[in-house]
């Protein structure tokens, strides 16, 4: 039995066929993490929904940006983007399904026994991982409440961009959601700077990457994540116990999966059918 963790797939359902072949995967015996971003960009969105769907138990996610982004486009609260290759699932027979499925997933996932948290994005440094988990739960009670559409609705934007724990209403579930799905860059106080989106070298003065900032409350978990490929699956330095696994598959790179106990990557770039 083994544990692995697969980056941002994006659609890009045969890649992720390719690399569970690769290492023998079975739902059976084995577990599947996956960092967020399951659709949107790729080309086969609703394929790769429905398979992850369909593993039940033997499946973690986290949402990414992407899978609220479908949440929102399939209850009208935004345009479908031109950008977006979400058509299938919006007119899938099992698209309600779906849907309640990928709503009622979390914003992180801890493994308590192993000290070992997955999220999309990131955790920002002012938080530790039990403050990060009672953060999420905030947002996942309403998404997955009766008022979910009106979250979605208000979800968009980048302010407010430093966490005060006098924020209420959406403003804060706003600011909770950005560092969760968002967050790249941000200063020693959680500021984020959501614009910026290119490698470490290239941030903005006076920002870091939420992983290298010394004081990090969480520095002591292990953290999985996606969201970021201009990092091409680095952080500078393991010993920050943080494991970047997006590495652009659906901009033509590869598709990386590692299994959590060895930390043995196997990636794939084989092409989209």
């Amino acid at each position: 039995m083994a544990t692995y963790v697969i980056g941002d797939i994006q659609g890009c359902f045969y890649q992720l066929q390719c690399v569970l072949e690769k290492v023998n995967f079975s739902p059976a015996e084995d577990k599947l993490w996956v960092v967020g971003d399951l659709v949107n960009r790729g080309p086969n969105s609703l394929e790769t929904l429905r398979y992850i769907y369909k593993l039940g138990d033997s499946c973690k996610i986290v949402l990414g940006n992407h899978d609220l982004h479908l949440l929102a486009i399939a209850h009208g609260v935004q345009p479908h983007k031109k950008q977006d290759t979400l058509s299938d699932i919006l007119t899938a027979p099992d698209r309600d399904q779906l849907l309640h499925w990928l709503r009622h997933q979390p914003l992180v996932y801890y493994d308590e026994a192993n000290n070992m948290a997955m999220v999309h994005a990131g955790i920002p440094p002012q938080w530790s991982i039990k403050k990060a988990l009672a953060r999420a739960a905030e947002v996942e009670e309403v998404l997955q409440g009766e008022h979910f559409i009106d979250f979605l609705s208000n979800m968009y934007g980048n302010q407010p961009n430093r966490w005060d724990k006098s924020l209420k209403g959406w403003p804060r579930l706003r600011l909770i959601t950005n560092y969760f799905t968002r967050m790249r860059f941000c200063n020693c106080l959680g500021e984020l700077e959501l614009s910026a989106k290119g490698s470490p070298k290239e941030g903005p003065k006076g920002y870091k990457p939420w992983y290298l900032h010394s004081k990090r409350k969480a520095k002591d978990t292990t953290i999985l994540f996606g969201h970021w490929a201009a990092l091409e699956g680095k952080t500078e330095s393991e010993s920050h116990n943080v494991f970047a696994l997006d590495t652009g598959c659906v901009w033509g790179n590869h598709l990386t999966l590692m299994n959590v106990e060895s930390k043995k990557i196997t990636t794939c770039r084989c092409k989209t059918q």
